[in-house]
């Protein structure tokens, strides 16, 4: 490794890429290892950003450095870069405005992106048409959050309950992912049928009732106040101005650790976040969970 630029062929383009010996993570993690990590795991991490604009949180000095979101695709990007004009959509803060939004399309996109410091790949549950059009939700998620001193223990258990009452209403397929944070998300695949609001209802919808019917587990409302010791059911992602990080995305945490699909029989007390380096043997030895979404 070396702190000179250098210029790689991937795939059929050319990434400049620099300071690859950075260290990104505390622990010694660096920027040659996540270059690594996100083209091992390509295939599954392209599956899910594939036309969705991507939202960057960039750490260029690392995860215990100035950190900054970026929404528009950023000048001196490669002319081979993807990207659509899209207008905000109404509640975001810039709504109304027109945006010049990113896709990651292939290898390469990811390399280029992983050498800015963009560690965390934050995508919306739509898709974009191959003419710009914006189609219909085609997964909806459910954040469950765990309000101190609550934990994943507490987020395993909640989530077999929206599970199941997802199933009642025919989403009998979902896909839980430790989120690499604190909690972790469920996702269920939807049929692109029904307009974003309409799946933003829903979703708040469940929340609330899943609140009322285990009030000492789960909360549906954001107040801090009412958070504590509770999982919250954060319903709010669904909504079109909203984003969600990425599964197979790495989360830009102190501690190294990867937005991982899971199988559901782990989904119990003793759940753990996943390192990169689990996930990659994960793939290799027992495919991609969220395959069916």
């Amino acid at each position: 490794m070396t702190d000179q630029p250098q210029v790689v062929r991937v795939g059929d383009r050319d990434v400049k890429l620099t300071h690859l010996d950075k260290v990104l993570y505390p622990g010694g993690f660096t920027k040659a290892e996540a270059v690594d990590y996100v083209v091992r795991v390509a295939e599954p991490l392209l599956a899910q950003l594939r036309d969705r604009p991507v939202t960057r949180i960039r750490f260029p000095e690392g995860v215990t450095g100035q950190q900054f979101f970026e929404k528009n695709t950023p000048r001196g990007a490669p002319s081979w870069l993807r990207r659509q004009t899209l207008r905000a959509a109404p509640g975001a803060e810039d709504e109304g405005k027109e945006l010049d939004l990113p896709f990651l399309d292939d290898v390469a996109g990811l390399v280029w992106a992983t050498n800015a410091g963009a560690l965390e790949l934050h995508t919306p549950q739509w898709r974009v048409g191959p003419r710009g059009g914006l189609r219909n939700p085609d997964r909806l998620v459910i954040d469950l959050d765990p309000g101190a001193p609550a934990g994943l223990d507490e987020c395993a258990r909640v989530a077999h309950l929206v599970a199941d009452r997802l199933a009642e209403d025919g989403l009998d397929v979902t896909v839980p992912v430790t989120s690499g944070s604190k909690g972790l998300q469920l996702y269920a695949p939807l049929d692109g049928k029904r307009d974003v609001l309409t799946i933003r209802q829903y979703a708040r919808d469940l929340a609330y009732e899943l609140a009322a019917a285990h009030p000492r587990q789960v909360v549906a409302s954001q107040k801090k106040e009412l958070r504590r010791g509770k999982v919250l059911l954060d319903w709010s992602q669904n909504h079109p101005a909203k984003t969600t990080i990425t599964p197979y995305s790495l989360r830009g945490r102190e501690r190294l650790a990867v937005a991982a699909p899971r199988w559901w029989p782990e989904i119990e007390p003793g759940l753990t976040q996943l390192t990169p380096a689990e996930v990659i043997d994960r793939l290799e030895d027992q495919g991609d969970p969220f395959d069916p979404v």
